[in-house]
This record gives structure tokens, C-alpha cells and sequence, in this order.
């Protein structure tokens, strides 16, 4: 009898896998996607020099209300300078024309006097 015991090929079902462990897959793969869209807009941006210390880069943001936030890098120091529209106002003197090419390469004149 013993033996027929053993050997008895019942319905032994498989233990039922935890609910929470999908969960949790969707949560890993959702980090996965966010990580690389962060990737992928920085690199379209061109924003991936920012991390770079050997490269200087300036950027120029101008918000709805007209305030200009200019924002430097040189090396590994960062500066952020807001200029709102009273402190670019001023007076001064045409010194040239710039024209951009069709390659995006600008070309300045200076004025000739």
C-alpha cells in the first residue's frame, strides 16, 4: 500500500504564482521605458554636453512674461544669471548684420564705415 502512495498520480496542482510579482515586472518594465524616453529627449535635445566637463555650452530661455534666464557651463561650474526685459533694455550702436546658411552656419558683416 505503501508503495501505490508514492507513486499515486493525483491532480497535485502547481502552486499558484504570487499576484503582486506581475505587478511588480510592469513596475520594472515602466522604469526601463522612462529611463530610456529621458535618454532618448536628452539626445535629440542635445542636451547629453551638459554632462560633459570638458565642453563650455550656454543656453538662453526666454518664459511667457519675457524674463531671459541665460545658464553657462565652463568646465564642471554651472551658473544661472536671470536677466528680466528692464535689464536687457538699453541703448547702443548697430555694429554688423549676421545671416544663417542653409547648413545653419551664421556669418557675420561687420557695418562698414
Amino acid at each position: 500500500m505503501k508503495l501505490l502512495n508514492k507513486h499515486n498520480t493525483g491532480n497535485h496542482e502547481a502552486p499558484l504564482e504570487d499576484p503582486i510579482s506581475g505587478v511588480a515586472n510592469l513596475f520594472d518594465i515602466s522604469i526601463v521605458l522612462i529611463v530610456a524616453m529621458m535618454i532618448a529627449l536628452m539626445t535629440a535635445l542635445n542636451v547629453l554636453e551638459l554632462f560633459d566637463p570638458n565642453t563650455d555650452v550656454t543656453l538662453t530661455k526666454k518664459n511667457a512674461k519675457g524674463e531671459m534666464e541665460i545658464i553657462s557651463k565652463k568646465g564642471k561650474e554651472i551658473k544661472v544669471k536671470k536677466i528680466s526685459p528692464d535689464e536687457a533694455a538699453g541703448q547702443g550702436e548697430r555694429l554688423g548684420t549676421a545671416y544663417q546658411l542653409e547648413d545653419g552656419q551664421i556669418i557675420y558683416v561687420p557695418e562698414s564705415e
